[in-house]
This record gives C-alpha cells, structure tokens and sequence, in this order.
C-alpha cells in the first residue's frame, strides 16, 4: 500500500500500522520468552495485547477503507438499533447505546437531543467536540438552541428518513475531513 514515492498513501494508515506491528511485536516475544523460559505465559498480559491490536486492526481497517464509524444515541433502545442496522447495510459501521460512551477518533454521533440533559460536564464537552448530528422529535426554540450549544453539524426531526441522516452523515464525514 505504498504509492510510488515508497511513503503511506496516508498518514492515520502509516501510524495505525506501526502500533499495530508494535504490538504483534511486543506479543510475540512475550511468548517467544515463556517458551524460552519454559514458563506459562502472562494469559492477562497476552489478552490486553490481543485486544490492544485488535483495536488497532479496526484503526488500519477505517484509514484503509475510509470506513465511517458512527455511534446512534437513542433513548429508544429498539429505534436506536433499527437505525444503526440501517446505516450498517448501507456500509457504514454503527452501532447504537442508550448512553454516550467514550467516543474514537473521527467517529459520528448520532445523538437524541432527549438525552442532553443527563450528561455531565465531560460527557457534554466530548459531544461538543464530536459535533453531533442531533435527532429529535421537538421543534422549539428552546431545542434547537440547546443544538446549537452541543455545536450540532445537524439538526433533523423524527422520523428521520435514512437518506436524511446519511446525507447528515456526509456531510459531518466531508467537514471533518477538512
């Protein structure tokens, strides 16, 4: 994956690969010395490593394939679900919570406006910062003022049809790319 010049077509994809090889690394000489040693090897160890590199698999497999990541937030479990099935089949990686957890790197939030009002300081400021695509059924003022201080990229009213939130998604994806 190299282009002519012999550096990385990217540079998220040139580093998500290095701490990838890094850590293979680090785990295959972790049981290259158990077997030297003859000792049992650090199960614990190993398993942070193994899940540490399949993290990083994921990282190399979005810079990659420019796979968009997106988180769908919803106070309604079942309707969260539906909409992350429904960006899943049309290639998108989502997934759905009732509650905003950590968020990765460059991924889109999709997030029901009902739910502003449990976060706490840092939960607030990481949503800010990601720049949510708000979903909601309300159509106040006072709605769409409380979008505006989370910095929403979008602001659209349930029910959201599909290709409504997946142009919202192309959109928050092409101003984040900038």
């Amino acid at each position: 994956m190299e282009s002519a010049t012999g550096s990385s077509p990217s540079p998220e994809l040139a580093a998500a690969l290095h701490r990838l090889r890094s850590t293979l690394a680090r785990l295959k000489a972790e049981l290259e010395l158990s077997h030297a040693d003859g000792a049992v090897p650090p199960a614990e160890q190993l398993l942070a490593d193994l899940n540490d590199a399949l993290s990083l698999l994921h990282e190399v497999e979005q810079a990659a394939f420019a796979l968009v990541a997106v988180l769908v937030v919803d106070d309604d479990a079942r309707l969260g679900e539906l909409t992350a099935r429904g960006l899943r089949r049309l290639g998108y990686e989502a997934e759905s919570a009732t509650d905003l957890r950590e968020l990765r790197p460059r991924e889109v939030v999709v997030f029901d406006l009902s739910l502003a009002s449990g976060l706490d300081e840092r939960a607030r400021s990481a949503l800010t910062a990601a720049r949510p695509i708000v979903v909601t059924g309300a159509t106040d003022p006072g709605s769409r003022a409380l979008a505006s201080r989370l910095d929403a990229s979008d602001y659209l009213v349930k029910p959201v049809e599909m290709e409504e939130l997946v142009a919202a998604i192309s959109r928050r994806t092409a101003e984040g790319s900038r």
